[in-house]
This record gives structure tokens, C-alpha cells and sequence, in this order.
């Protein structure tokens, strides 16, 4: 059965890049049919903000941050910058930092390419500049992936931790802040006492010309005789008075000259001291950095001649030790080799005597064991004999074989111990020719009369046992009746 088409439809900033079955590369769309034999997946193209620190380091090897915010995507209006950007996340999952990862390592890199080719002076300055060429540097970058950058703002560059450049450049702008107020101030001052001497000038100008005319109406009253010597005089008084302004004017322009040269010459000295001091810290700092690294070349080489000393004699010590540790293991490795040939040779020596052994006991018992059977033929073709002797009777049969085997004898023993120091009753029965309880001195009956007599003892003895201790014979034996009665010898 074939697999059912299905109908899938993108979210609204998504694309569905599809391959597979009559697609030459891929197909992007914002709804399709997916026919058997193809496959899609969905890229979003919504843009990211991607938040960087970049450290870079300028032509004068200083150390800096970039705090930057970029806000990058894929060209949504172009079609084959999408197909790039769909090639770029198809292997990853939208939510992985893939681009990520891809977007910081452009911008550090044309960032610190970028300021290892301008000097810190210059970045501060045309930050403007430096931005954009960060940027545009990094849109060429990105295009090849199909990325665009929607939007970028660069925070104020910032120092590394441990290097002050920025801070000691931003008290240099304060202090120099400070020295233009300073000198404002000083010529505002200036100006005021160059105003005040002004206005005491003209108040004296202003006083001796009403002088002068009170004196010319004073001598014109007094008379036209006296009217052109008064007014040579009051000429020869307002030319003198003229000249007195004049020469206070231009002690005051003087004094105000002397001042400005006099705060020029102290600024440009103290500009000059600062400039010096600055200098003076610079190069002390360079003087610091190259005694620093001349001590550390120099600490460098005093290691690294030590260390490759240390070193050899650490190889020679090793080749040694290794050589003598080889010698001892081919030592310890032949002791032991002949040590497991001779073990090898002492357990096949064991191993052949315990077999020799187990083969001698195995043929010792297959010997007994054929004994044994052998005794028990000949034990079973006695007994056979002596069934057909006794003409079949099992009963006598049994009887011959408790006397041969002392069965009666022992029982007698045992009871004979038991009543040891004791006073029993003893009743003595014969089966002679005279009869039960009679004795005879006759010898006449043949071997059968030993047994005979053996036989007739049983049930005078098992009645005495009988009486003295209650216990009854065995069954196998024979039983007791009333008409055992002993018989006294």
C-alpha cells in the first residue's frame, strides 16, 4: 500500500523547504501537497537578536570590549537567499544555537581584524566610522549564508578588565574640562578689572572736561583779555588729561596683555606638565612591559636549559632504569620458565605415580572384588552342600549356621557375665542314654552327640533367663511352654 499525500501549511513566519520526488534542489512554499518520495521541514525566518561581547585588541596591542546587539535574519524578499538559509538550518533544529555560534564567530573576527589595523585613537574617535565598517564587513560575511542584518547598535567601547585606557583617556577630558573652565573664569575676571579701570578712566576724563569747561566759562566771564590764554591753558589741560587716558588706557591694555600672556604661559605650562607626566607614564609603562618580558624570556630560558637538563638526566635515569628493569625481568622471566619446566616436570612425575598408584589399587580392588565374588560362589556352593545334606531343611540349616558361628556360645558368654557375683538358680539338664535329667558316663552316639547336647540346653537356659530377667527369646529361636519345667541335677 502507498504512502497517503499530505497537505501541510506554514505558520506565518515560516516556510516549508522541501526535497525529494520532482524537485531538482528544494522547493520553498507557504502551503504544499507532500507526495510520497519527499520530504520538508519548516525554517523559520522570523529574526534574532543576538547579543555579543567582542574582545579585540588594537594596533597598539590595548585590549577592548564591543558590547553589541545585532538583530539578524534571512532575506524574506529574496528567494535564493532563503534557499541558502533553509541549507543553513535544514540539519539543525530551529531552536539550536547553530547561527548562534555562526554569527558571533563573523563578528569577532571582523571586529578584531577590523581594530588590529587602527590604532585606539583612531576607534575612539570615528566610532561612527568603525561601526559601520563592522558592519558592513560582517553583511558581506553573512550573504553567503543568506543572512541580512535588520538592525545594529554598538555600546560604548569598554576597558578589559585589568587595562584602564578608556578611564585614564575620560580623566584626561575631564582635566582638560577643567583647565578651559579655569581659564574662562580667569578671563572673565580679567575682563572685569579691565572694565572697572575703563570706567574710572572715563569717570576721570569725564570729571576733567567739566573742569575745563567751568574754567573756560569762569574766564570768559572774567574777561575776553584772558579769554584766549585760558583757552591755550584749558587746550594745553584737556591735551595733558588726553594723553593721561590715553596712558592709563594702554597701561590698562598692558596690565590685561600681561595677564592673558601670563595665564597663556600657565596653561601651556601645565598643558606641557600633563603632556610630560603623560608621556612619562607612558613609556615608564613600556620601560615596565619590556623589563617585564625581558625578565620573562630571561626566567623562560633559566627553565627551559633546566627543565632540558632535568630532562636528559631524567631520560639517561629512565634508559638506565629500563634497562636494568629488562635485564631483571629476563632474569626473573628465565627463573621462572626453567622454575614452571621443573614444576611441570615434578606434576607429569606425580601425575604418573598417583596414575601408577590409582592403577594398582584399581587392579588391587578388581582383585579383592573378584575374591569377594569367588568367596561368595564358594560360600553359596557350601551352602547348597550342606541344604542338600540336611535334605532341604532351612530350618536346620539355620540352626548349623548359628552354632558354626558361635552365635549360642557368645550368648552364653554374655549371659554368664551378667549374673557374674550374683546367686542365680541353676538348673542342669542332660540328654544322655539315661534320658532328659539323668547323667550318663556313656560316650556312645557318635559326633551327632556334642550337638545333640547343645541343642537339648536351650530350653532349660532360656527359661532361666526367662525367670531371672522376663525377656523371651527371640522368635527365630524357638518359644517357651508350660512343660519346659527344669530339671534339677
Amino acid at each position: 500500500m502507498s504512502p497517503i499525500p499530505r497537505y501541510k501549511v506554514a505558520g506565518p513566519s515560516e516556510y516549508l523547504a522541501i526535497t525529494g520526488f520532482q524537485i531538482t534542489d528544494i522547493k520553498l512554499s507557504k502551503k504544499a501537497l507532500i507526495l510520497p518520495g519527499q520530504r520538508y521541514v519548516r525554517v523559520n525566518v522570523s529574526p534574532v537578536n543576538y547579543t555579543f561581547e567582542v574582545q579585540a585588541m588594537s594596533a597598539e596591542k590595548l585590549p577592548f570590549l564591543l558590547p553589541a546587539v545585532f538583530t539578524i535574519g534571512p532575506k524574506v524578499d529574496d528567494e535564493d537567499s532563503l534557499v541558502l538559509y533553509a541549507k543553513l538550518m535544514s540539519p539543525h533544529e530551529m531552536s539550536s544555537n547553530h547561527v548562534n555560534e555562526l554569527v558571533q564567530g563573523i563578528i569577532e573576527g571582523e571586529t578584531r581584524v577590523l581594530a588590529a589595523s587602527m590604532t585606539m585613537e583612531e576607534i575612539f574617535k570615528g566610532t561612527k566610522d568603525f561601526k559601520k565598517e563592522v558592519f558592513d564587513k560582517v553583511q558581506l560575511e553573512l550573504n553567503q549564508f543568506g543572512l541580512i542584518i535588520y538592525n545594529a547598535n554598538v555600546k560604548q567601547l569598554v576597558d578589559v578588565r585589568g587595562h584602564e585606557y578608556f578611564s585614564y583617556l575620560g580623566q584626561k577630558t575631564q582635566m582638560e574640562a577643567a583647565n578651559q573652565a579655569k581659564v574662562d573664569v580667569a578671563e572673565a575676571r580679567m575682563k572685569g578689572e579691565i572694565g572697572a579701570k575703563l570706567r574710572e578712566g572715563q569717570t576721570t576724563q569725564n570729571a576733567a572736561k567739566i573742569d575745563a569747561e567751568t574754567k573756560i566759562i569762569t574766564t570768559q566771564r572774567q574777561g575776553e583779555g584772558k579769554k584766549e590764554e585760558i583757552k591755550v591753558q584749558s587746550e594745553i589741560k584737556i591735551f595733558q588729561n588726553q594723553k593721561e587716558a590715553d596712558v592709563a588706557k594702554a597701561n590698562a591694555e598692558l596690565l590685561a596683555m600681561k595677564a592673558g600672556w601670563s595665564q597663556s604661559a600657565q596653561l601651556a605650562e601645565v598643558e606641557a606638565n600633563k603632556a610630560v607626566a603623560i608621556r612619562e607614564a607612558e613609556l615608564q609603562s613600556e620601560v615596565e612591559k619590556k623589563n617585564a618580558l625581558s625578565r620573562t624570556e630571561k626566567l623562560r630560558a633559566d627553565l627551559l636549559s633546566k627543565a632540558t637538563v632535568e630532562y636528559d638526566i631524567k631520560v639517561q635515569e629512565a634508559n638506565r632504569n629500563l634497562y636494568n628493569n629488562q635485564k631483571e625481568a629476563d632474569a626473573n622471566l628465565y627463573e621462572k620458565q626453567q622454575q614452571a619446566e621443573a614444576t611441570k616436570a615434578e606434576a607429569e612425575a606425580a601425575f604418573y605415580a598417583r596414575q601408577q598408584a590409582a592403577d594398582a589399587d584399581v587392579y588391587a580392588k578388581k582383585k579383592e572384588a573378584e575374591g569377594i565374588v569367588a568367596m561368595a560362589q564358594a560360600q553359596g556352593f557350601y551352602l547348597n552342600t550342606v541344604l542338600k545334606s540336611l535334605d532341604g531343611n532351612y530350618a536346620a540349616l539355620r540352626d548349623y549356621m548359628m552354632i558354626n558361628s558361635g552365635v549360642y556360645q557368645e550368648m552364653a558368654r554374655i549371659n554368664a557375665n551378667a549374673i557374674q557375683g550374683l546367686q542365680p538358680k541353676i538348673s542342669i539338664w542332660s540328654s544322655g542314654s539315661g534320658g532328659p535329667g539323668l547323667e550318663s558316663g556313656s560316650a556312645s552316639g557318635g559326633s551327632m552327640r556334642d550337638i545333640a547336647d547343645v541343642y537339648s540346653m536351650l530350653p532349660p537356659l532360656m527359661k532361666t533367663v526367662h525367670e531371672q530377667t522376663g525377656m523371651l527369646p527371640p522368635a527365630w529361636i524357638g518359644t517357651l511352654t508350660d512343660n519346659d519345667a527344669p530339671v534339677a541335677k
